[in-house]
């Protein structure tokens, strides 16, 4: 087996391994983002990330906490196969010749742009996984949004395609087989932290996005609905959901750095 197909196979072992360890995090993540805003007097839908919980598990049972895990699971070795074909890529013509160490800002190249390939792909899934666990709490606070109950990801895609159209939602050297199994998911779930801890604002307005009315949206933009979630909410409307998300990011991303390894090193 080649290098390219060995690395293919452990990352998408490795993003399998992260979706299913990760996916209740991020229900709950997408919940407390996407929950309106109650009235002056009335309480939130949600609490927290616990009353989530709590409310999910009971009126959906233990299954309500992995809705909308079947979109990016089937699409995890097709992410996997660009991600790693473009930064492959982007590494080939970076380096200054055959076999020489990237500089740390060749690496950031090469991964912004393996990047930015992937969310083509990425953010259909997205959009299907965010409408799928966010449907139950929008239907109980009678959002139109999600007047149409969805059956799966592929009802989600044919009513998405119906009513708007999908690609108005397309926006846009150490050697790691020597370290220890806790040495990787040490290092995996610190990568993870930090890049939710970067990016949590923009997740925020995606998912806003993602949810919102086709027929009658709140936002007419990514800077408008930013503008919007900062005026009504503060900072911390902005911020939404972090705690699943921190929560989620340390064993999802541990599990992914470990499962790659392993699997990466059993192959040769």
């Amino acid at each position: 087996m080649g290098d390219v197909a060995k690395d293919l196979t452990a990352g998408t072992v490795g993003g399998a391994a992260q979706l299913i360890c990760g996916h209740p995090f991020d229900t709950i993540k997408v919940k407390l983002q996407s929950q309106p805003i109650p009235l002056p007097g009335q309480a939130p839908m949600f609490s927290g990330a616990i009353d989530a919980v709590k409310k999910t598990v009971a009126a959906e049972g233990a299954g309500g906490l992995f809705k909308g895990m079947g979109a990016p699971l089937a699409t995890v070795a097709a992410f996997n196969a660009v991600l790693f074909s473009v930064r492959g890529q982007m590494e080939t013509l970076l380096r200054s010749e055959p076999g020489s160490v990237l500089t740390i800002e060749q690496q950031v190249a090469c991964g912004a742009g393996a990047g930015v390939a992937v969310s083509f792909l990425a953010c259909p899934t997205e959009l299907i996984k965010c409408r799928l666990q966010a449907q139950s709490a929008l239907a109980d606070a009678g959002s139109s949004a999600t007047a149409v109950k969805y059956g799966g990801p592929v009802d989600v895609a044919k009513h998405v395609l119906r009513s708007a159209g999908l690609k108005q939602y397309i926006a846009g050297g150490q050697d790691t087989s020597k370290l220890g199994q806790g040495s990787l998911m040490l290092a995996g779930g610190l990568a993870g932290g930090a890049f939710w801890m970067s990016v949590y604002p923009t997740d925020v307005v995606k998912s806003a996005i993602q949810v919102d009315d086709y027929k009658n949206p709140k936002y007419s933009g990514s800077i408008n609905a930013f503008k919007k979630i900062l005026a009504t909410e503060g900072v911390k409307g902005l911020y939404k959901g972090f705690g699943p998300a921190m929560a989620r990011s340390i064993p999802a991303n541990a599990a992914c750095f470990l499962a790659y390894e392993v699997t990466r090193s059993s192959l040769g």
